[in-house]
């Protein structure tokens, strides 16, 4: 039966039985013991024996190994030395092992306990060992004990023990002079000590001390703690004794809360300034506050906000987290996850900022996108806070940042719908109303220039397609151009061939926010995107779409709805699809300039007439069974839609004659094959509805 033994590296190396140490042979030898226990059980090749003890393994290093081995078991007896797997390995059953009891005793943040974990320590842990192993395992050791010693002054710290620790962290300061998370340790207790002078005085040193030795400034905590102390910041003075209360005796959660004693649980005030000059929205506004305000319920609120680029998703946001910001005492985080950059903000990251704003210092962050977003929904688990998610590019960027708890809501801006996103009430912002482009106008430049220039600046607005960006930047342009009048630029703006280059600012420009847009689409989105601009159709039904594009129907759709989706088409119903003025304009410009060709819209335009020939000749048989056509018409490419009966081919007519009529007037600019087609065209739908009779 094996020894009752007693194995210690926590200092020289030795083994007791009893009250007697064993003698354990030469210093290879023991070395080779320090390496089997410290693989704890698991067998160690003879390979790695070797490589661990010599840097220079002699000739007859594997006999030696065998040696060293018969020596430990003749000291430990067989049992305790076993050769397996091509290896050698020390079970420790029915012994213990210091360096187990260190591990064990240290899983808690109570510092009496911390403090017992650290009575085990007898000095340099395998003093006088040789090998590289072992020096490598050492340096681990003596790392190992320095840590619990922070762990241990942070927890005295948080019950308000600085007074405790001082005089040890002085010392422990002063052997490792580099060392920035104990000089910030000691600078808290100075200052709680209300030595605010000498919590300075160290941070000097070790600053100077850290550009002597290796050319570097002090890192982001130290830094913290310095400010903190300057500011006399209050959350410094006292800090939360978390799970360090006197007597605990918990393990360490696995969440990353096992530092929970300097958690301050500050509440984070990160909205970005209130726009004065926010023009309208008002239903919006008190229908988001209604919703965001509501009593917790038992899922988190959600609210997405949506639209094109420049349509005032954040501004929109912005007010309506000022407006609510009392109903989330807790605080109130903002991120911008960049969505449109390639490839956006990390959520990973924007879990670090949050985490750091809500007390977790930065070394306590755990490294992985699923352990940051545990330890965020634990630490909002009973907390009353919003987040505000700006421009997200989809859903799969957001769900790591929602939190767990109904308390918190979560307001969040895309120029996608975000589908993949349950749960969240979806709010997609249309154009300004006339009355708000105007006011937001006015607002910018001045009433007095509005008023003595009424209708120009209802042209202005209008020609900036009632885009609050586009009318605050046309107004900025003005203010800054004192001897323009509006009529001036609302001139140059009715120009479309300029349009879009004069709305534009130092750094901001509409065109820029709708590239950013653009620069997310794949090959058939942007080939749709620009394709189904270039008619002067107000809108556009699905299979004349689909007739442009040179698509099945069932093939056009879904790359129409995904535009639908990034916000660069709206639907107005379903099957309908039409372009905001402005990009309209962009994608005009985007296919003039790319591939598309010098002269992209004959060929377009001959698509659509195509299709719309081809369906009124049906819808003229539907309506006129009898009567002969009113022409001699020459086929079609397209078959046209198969109307069923009378009334559906009325009915299409009535929906398409708007875009028919602009479709015959724009092929007037074109060759004489598209003009024909117009002429038959219109000929075909003079003929089918002058007398449509029942």
């Amino acid at each position: 039966m094996a020894k009752a033994l007693r194995f210690g590296v926590m200092g020289p190396l030795r083994v007791c039985t009893g009250e007697t140490e064993l003698e354990l042979g030469t210093r290879l030898q023991r070395s080779m013991l320090a390496l089997l226990l410290l693989a704890r059980g698991r067998a160690v090749s003879t390979e790695q024996l070797i490589d661990g003890l010599w840097d220079d393994p002699p000739a007859q290093a594997t006999r030696s190994v065998r040696t060293y081995a018969s020596g430990l078991r003749k000291v430990l007896g067989v049992e305790r030395v076993v050769f397996r797997g091509g290896g050698y390995a020390l079970p420790l059953t029915g012994a213990s092992f210091d360096l187990a009891d260190f591990d064990a005793t240290t899983a808690t943040t109570n510092p009496v306990r911390l403090r017992q974990a650290l009575e085990l320590w007898r000095g340099t842990p395998l003093a006088g060992l040789p090998g590289p192993a072992v020096a490598a395992q050492r340096t681990l050791l003596v790392e190992r004990h320095l840590g619990v010693q922070e762990r241990l002054a942070e927890a005295e710290l948080a019950r308000g023990g600085h007074a405790q620790v001082v005089e040890e962290l002085t010392a422990l300061a002063a052997q490792h002079p580099l060392r920035e998370r104990l000089h910030g340790l000691l600078m808290r207790a100075l200052y709680r000590s209300g030595r605010q002078a000498d919590a300075l005085a160290v941070y000097q040193r070790v600053r100077t001390a850290l550009a002597a030795e290796l050319g570097i400034d002090p890192g982001h905590d130290l830094n913290r703690v310095y400010q903190d102390i300057l500011a006399r910041t209050p959350a410094l003075a006292c800090e939360s004794a978390g799970s360090a209360e006197h007597g605990s005796t918990g393990a360490v959660p696995s969440t990353g809360l096992a530092d929970g004693a300097w958690l301050a649980r500050p509440a984070p005030a990160q909205l970005p300034a209130d726009i004065a000059d926010f023009t309208g929205r008002g239903d919006l506004v008190a229908q988001l506050t209604a919703t965001l305000t509501d009593p917790p319920a038992r899922a988190m609120t959600i609210c997405a906000i949506t639209g094109i680029g420049g349509i005032g998703k954040t501004t929109l946001a912005i007010r309506v987290a000022h407006a609510i910001r009392g109903h989330y005492p807790d605080g109130q985080m903002y991120a911008d996850l960049r969505g449109l950059d390639e490839p956006g903000t990390d959520p990973a990251r924007i879990l670090g900022e949050f985490l750091e704003a809500l007390g977790v210092p930065n070394r306590a962050i755990p490294a992985g996108v699923e352990t940051r977003a545990a330890l965020y929904r634990s630490l909002l688990a009973d907390r009353r806070i919003l987040i505000l998610l700006d421009n997200a590019r989809d859903a799969a960027q957001i769900a790591s940042l929602l939190p767990g708890t109904p308390a918190c809501a979560v307001l969040i801006t895309s120029r996608s719908q975000l589908p993949g996103l349950t749960g969240a009430r979806r709010i997609t912002l249309d154009v300004l109303q006339q009355d708000e482009g105007l006011a937001l106008f006015a607002g910018v430049l001045g009433e007095t220039r509005v008023r003595d220039e009424p209708a120009p600046a209802q042209e202005l607005v209008a020609a900036c397609g009632f885009l609050p960006l586009a009318v605050r930047i046309a107004a900025a342009r003005l203010a800054t151009r004192p001897t323009w009048t509006i009529a001036h630029l609302a001139e140059r703006l009715a120009d479309e061939r300029r349009t879009l280059a004069e709305l534009r600012t130092d750094q901001l420009t509409v065109e820029t926010g709708f590239q950013l847009s653009y620069r997310q689409l794949d090959n058939d989105q942007a080939r749709a995107f620009k394709l189904l601009a270039l008619p002067d159709t107000p809108d556009l039904e699905l299979h004349a779409a689909a007739a442009i594009l040179e698509l099945h129907p069932a093939r056009a759709e879904p790359i129409i709805e995904s535009l639908v989706d990034l916000s660069l088409l709206q639907s107005p119903a379903a099957g309908r699809y039409r372009y905001h003025h402005l990009l309209r304009l962009f994608a005009r410009a985007r296919a003039r300039d790319e591939d598309i060709g010098e002269h992209p819209v004959e060929p377009v335009l001959a698509r659509l007439l195509d299709f719309y020939l081809a369906t009124s000749r049906n819808s003229y048989r539907r309506i006129h069974p009898s009567s002969p056509a009113p022409n001699r018409p020459g086929p079609t490419r397209h078959p046209g839609l198969d109307l069923p009966d009378k009334t559906a081919a009325r009915a299409w007519w009535t929906a398409e004659l708007p875009g028919i009529t602009k479709a015959v007037q724009q092929a007037g600019q074109h060759s004489p094959e598209v003009r024909r087609t117009a002429a038959e065209l219109l000929d075909t739908v003079n003929s089918s509805t002058k007398d449509w009779g029942p």
